[in-house]
């Protein structure tokens, strides 16, 4: 079943959202999710819910478009949290004194960094993304959450088993009792990758690994389709998590134009979606 359930716009001002329904019970005050391309501000080519600043859009309008969001999650604007995104495995710390860091400008963001964790209420961890894909991350027993962008880079470099070696150090987490999961981003179907990406995704396969089990032949005789989806599966089961606590979505990016804004299909010229995690205050 898709984990991440669709939400279509029901009025003016309703920003398009695809909620991680399945882990709302796990936590009270619990939000994650991830947004679509549609129900913001923006004008073309970054119609209409772009959230991210770095992309050319109106910075004006992608703040208006992150209180819509916040505002509809029942979050205070200014506790958008957020890193300026490299493709690392750099995961930062998020304590009540960080809250709202990155929300007006990228310089008050976290430096250099595609992880957020916290185990403070009333913060809103986001990210941005417009193909790479999203990790969510959840201890209901310690009440922690984190997030991670992981393009290729930061897939290969094992920025999943960083979140997870950080909410351990940090929290006390227990890997069983970890929740994962996996958001919208482009899918095996449409992520064409050459062999200098692919040398690279060997050296960073998890022991005993081998590519076969996420790959697929493309058209192209020098070049594979890359599932990353999958691949970041395989590095969150061999980090410790139970393949039963990882849900990992069906959407892809690529596909769906109409929804999501994507990096490959629009040429490089668009919005960004965000994820977010964030427990309410009580």
């Amino acid at each position: 079943m898709e984990p991440f359930k669709w939400k279509a716009i029901e009025r003016k001002g309703q920003p398009e959202t695809f909620m991680l329904e399945s882990w709302s019970g796990l936590l009270p005050g619990l939000s994650a999710g991830f947004s679509g391309r549609n129900g913001g501000i923006g004008s073309s080519p970054y119609d209409s819910l772009n959230l991210a600043y770095h992309v050319g859009d109106d910075q004006a309008a992608a703040l208006d478009n992150r209180i819509i969001l916040a505002e509809f999650l029942d979050f205070e604007p200014g506790q958008w949290t957020c890193g300026e995104q490299v493709h690392g495995t750099h995961v930062a710390i998020v304590k009540d004194s960080d809250a709202g860091k990155g929300y007006l400008d990228r310089e008050s963001a976290f430096q250099n960094t595609d992880g957020l964790v916290t185990n403070v209420r009333g913060v809103l961890l986001t990210s941005f993304y417009a193909d790479c894909v999203p990790l969510y991350f959840l201890d209901p027993v310690q009440g922690a959450v984190g997030l991670a962008h992981a393009g290729w880079k930061g897939t290969v470099g094992h920025i999943a088993a960083a979140v997870i070696e950080t909410m351990e150090r940090e929290y006390g987490s227990r890997r069983e009792d970890i929740r994962a999961a996996i958001g919208p981003s482009i899918g095996e179907c449409c992520y064409e990758v050459d062999e200098a990406v692919m040398s690279k995704v060997r050296a960073g396969l998890p022991a005993g690994e081998t590519v076969a089990a996420f790959t697929a032949p493309s058209v192209n005789p020098d070049r594979c389709m890359l599932n990353l989806k999958e691949l970041n599966r395989i590095i969150m089961i061999k980090a410790g998590i139970l393949p039963t606590h990882i849900e990992c979505t069906t959407w892809c990016t690529s596909c769906h134009p109409d929804k999501f804004f994507s990096y490959r299909k629009q040429n490089g010229v668009t919005g960004r979606m965000a994820s977010w995690i964030g427990m309410k205050e009580r």
